[in-house]
């Protein structure tokens, strides 16, 4: 792989591995074990391993490598390491790194299971968590302490659409020495530079946008390369939350064609949020991408202006009106993914934040006329019309 390429380039190219057959395609290594040619051999790689040598399929496999070398140089990190899933990657990360005693400073606005692992996990093992205000640098500079061993957010929040400054929260973390932990997956790969804005360790739930087709799911972990072999790998090969080489295979296909989607997805969310601001039957309207955002400034700076695929809206009657608007919609689904091909509509009252208290959803922005809309690839001037007749059925 050449420095020099861009980022297009490093999407369909990086981390290419070619078996004796020359494949074009990258293969699938659907294998759980490797043959050693000698017992010496095995013995030496048992305790040495190369940089192109695997020994089991949880410790690590040729097509999960190459996802890993391909998302690792899209992201601009050292190295990565492919989970099972967004959730192991966020346990991982975050399990791997901390011990009884440590503290960790956390954003509060964060989907239900990554709040369930520091509520509930991390504290159950010693851990201590202070939740602030991600948008509030004074909350941060107020919560940060000398032992802070790690601050966590999302640079974008799952559904109220917030944005989290990065850089000025890695200068207040780096300050007190502790290691900066984004979740990125509403900002995608390919408008976040979360790595160069100051984030140690960058988060994604591969079953987004980087599949981006409903098929697999999948995470990944990035960071230097001290940080992902020394500390997340020895975590995640023993506890066993390791990506399957046929998710690998399938994600890496989702790599190639990310950028064109991302960017064309977000196209359309923009069109659909400026066409439906402002309408009666909604409260209000968010999304990143326009100018009456809290955090527009933030987002021309931090994403090169680009809003994501995702806007939610608030209906004013609540989860009735929420509820008829849903089902008054005939081309978006109902389900509770998102970043997909197609457009998914969820109310994440009662699913994706079900699990959240009913204070603690008032004090986010989760209200029971909230739906969250993730914008696939069908035809703009389609889901238009389509969103705006199911705001009228919402409306009677």
């Amino acid at each position: 792989m050449s420095e020099t390429w861009n980022k297009r380039t490093k999407l369909v190219h990086s981390g290419t591995r070619r078996s004796q057959y020359n494949e074009v395609s990258e293969a699938i290594y659907l294998t759980q074990g490797f043959v050693y040619d000698t017992a010496e051999q095995a013995e030496a790689r048992f305790i040495e391993t190369g940089p192109d040598e695997f020994i089991y399929a949880r410790y690590g496999n040729p097509t999960v490598a190459m996802f890993e070398e391909r998302i690792a140089a899209l992201e601009g990190a050292e190295d990565a390491f492919a989970t099972a899933s967004g959730m192991a990657a966020v346990n991982g990360a975050l399990t791997s790194m901390l011990k009884a005693g440590d503290h960790v400073v956390s954003a509060k606005a964060l989907f239900g299971s990554c709040l369930y692992i520091l509520e509930n996990i991390l504290t159950r093992y010693g851990v201590e968590v202070t939740f602030v205000d991600g948008t509030d640098l004074d909350a941060w500079r107020a919560a940060l302490r000398s032992d802070t061993k790690a601050v966590f957010f999302e640079s974008m929040s799952n559904p109220t659409l917030e944005v989290i400054d990065i850089a000025a929260v890695a200068e207040l973390a780096h300050a007190v020495g502790a290691t900066v932990v984004v979740d990125n997956v509403f900002s995608t790969p390919v408008f976040s530079n979360a790595i160069e804005q100051g984030a140690d360790v960058v988060i994604y739930s591969a079953t987004k946008h980087i599949d981006g087709q409903g098929r697999v799911l999948g995470g990944v972990i990035l960071g230097t390369r001290d940080f992902i072999r020394g500390t997340v790998e020895p975590y995640m090969k023993h506890t066993g939350g390791s990506l399957s080489p046929f998710s690998a295979w399938t994600l890496l296909k989702g790599l190639e064609t990310i950028s064109l989607r991302v960017n064309a997805q977000a196209e359309t969310a923009l069109e659909l949020a400026q066409a439906l601001s402002g309408h009666p039957a909604l409260s209000r309207l968010m999304y990143p991408g326009l100018e009456d955002h809290a955090q527009h400034a933030l987002v021309q700076r931090q994403l090169g202006g680009k809003g994501g695929t995702v806007l939610s809206l608030d209906l004013k009657g609540g989860k009735d009106a929420a509820f008829r608007f849903l089902n008054a919609l005939t081309i978006p689904v109902i389900s509770n993914n998102l970043g997909d091909a197609k457009s998914i509509a969820t109310h994440p009252a009662t699913t994706t934040h079900q699990r959240l208290s009913e204070a603690l959803k008032d004090e986010l922005g989760i209200t029971p006329g909230l739906v969250r809309f993730s914008v696939g690839l069908e035809d703009a001037e389609d889901l238009i019309a389509d969103l705006t007749q199911a705001l009228s059925a919402a409306e009677s």
